[in-house]
């Protein structure tokens, strides 16, 4: 299937496919809330993209947003490129650090759903000039991407989503001529969505899509990645994530509805012959338009929470489209076995929205200063206090929270 071999453990696996119902189980409040002081690095900024590294070299970390990169600490803003708008989208979907031609200065790589590409773009070192864009190739509509240690080696590969085809990208040689190489997987298990995690508990980083998962040979560059059609989760958001939540020794699923209500996980099982099943299990009914899943330790206690929130407007109509929007943590309490949810951020809905979607504008609908998610989330210690802060652009503006776990 799909040009890759499907051996006997994929053959025994569809028997596992996730049922159409699910197991609701309760969410809990934190009792230990997280807290983020929100800053506004650009409140009217529409790009759904954002990274956060030292642009300039001075030790500073700056922002780079789209067309834009603010300069820390008082986030003037600097051209980068010039970038396609194309109605409420712009054709920037991915901004991850990466020094492609090795000389000092971090450039970045980036994805487009409207231009259907993936290609990096060169930092020139100099204030005042314009970053320039090289293709790698047009594999197909790629909303949004990650940078994931597909092959083990300590360096980060580039996951991208084209909803039309399932490929990854390895940067094997830096330099002024980088070479990326493609590893295509086919279209059969291409959807909306993609992700990460090691699913059998083998060590190696599995690829995972709507429909089922890649299982990581032990030379992922070369050799054949077995397909797993284990389940059917719909149009996820991006990654859909993969890690032992329930302390079974059996890695659990999580994803979230990128165009509905809902994020989910399926607990691992295994019956008495050795296959496995899948039980999936309501996290929280509330959040919409789920486009972003990473794992963080906010807190600093060793343990990573799942953070995620609703992208503003990710389509004009659809369920929850004007609902507040929210960022939040997640925790799994294993004595409890409930998820718990540590607000990060809780904004206001759009109260006068136009019953229209085609004259919907987050900047207009939205009361200024409200923030959410976009197509990416960015945990990194801003301010060098020794704890994560998050840098979250989107439709209705580009933040980064303020993580106070240092200054309790």
């Amino acid at each position: 299937m799909f040009g890759l071999k499907s051996g006997s453990k994929s053959r025994q696996r569809l028997s596992g496919l996730l049922a159409i119902g699910f197991t609701q189980i309760a969410l809990s409040a934190g009792a230990d809330e997280l807290k983020f002081r929100k800053h506004d690095v650009n409140d009217q900024s529409e790009f759904e993209a954002a990274s956060a590294f030292d642009v300039d070299n001075d030790g500073d970390l700056d922002i780079v947003s789209g067309a834009f990169w603010y300069e820390a600490p008082e986030w003037k803003k600097h051209d980068v490129r010039d970038v396609v708008r194309q109605g409420t989208y712009y054709n920037c979907f991915a901004v991850l650090p990466m020094d492609a031609d090795a000389d000092g200065h971090t450039d970045f790589v980036t994805v487009s759903y409207f231009g259907r590409n993936v290609g990096w773009v060169k930092n020139p070192g100099k204030k005042g000039e314009k970053w320039t864009y090289h293709e790698v190739d047009v594999p197909g509509t790629s909303e949004a991407a990650w940078a994931v240690d597909l092959t083990g080696d300590g360096k980060p590969e580039i996951l991208p989503n084209p909803t039309n085809v399932v490929v990854w990208y390895e940067l094997t040689k830096v330099g002024p001529t980088p070479k990326f190489r493609k590893h295509d997987f086919g279209t059969a298990a291409a959807g909306h969505g993609v992700g990460s995690g090691d699913i059998n508990g083998d060590g190696r980083i599995d690829l995972l899509t709507p429909k089922g998962w890649f299982e990581a040979p032990a030379d992922p560059s070369s050799e054949t990645w077995t397909w797993h059609p284990d389940w059917n989760l719909g149009a996820t958001g991006i990654q859909i994530l993969a890690r032992d939540m329930d302390g079974d020794g059996l890695s659990d699923l999580i994803w979230g509805m990128g165009h509905d209500k809902g994020l989910y996980w399926a607990r691992q099982t295994k019956t008495a012959d050795g296959k496995t099943e899948w039980k999936k299990e309501l996290i929280d009914d509330s959040i919409a338009s789920v486009h972003v899943l990473l794992w963080a330790d906010l807190d600093g206690d060793g343990t990573d929470e799942m953070i995620t929130g609703k992208r503003v407007y990710a389509h004009e109509r659809e369920p929850g489209d004007v609902d507040a929007p929210v960022i939040a943590a997640f925790n799994f309490d294993k004595s409890a076995g409930k998820w718990v949810r540590r607000l990060v951020y809780q904004g206001e809905p759009a109260k006068n929205a136009p019953a229209d979607p085609a004259k919907r504008l987050a900047l207009r609908d939205f009361p200024r200063g409200t923030a959410g998610t976009g197509l990416q989330l960015t945990t990194i210690d801003m301010d060098r206090d020794g704890d994560l802060d998050i840098v979250a652009p989107g439709k209705s503006g580009l933040y980064w929270f303020e993580n106070l776990a240092k200054s309790k």
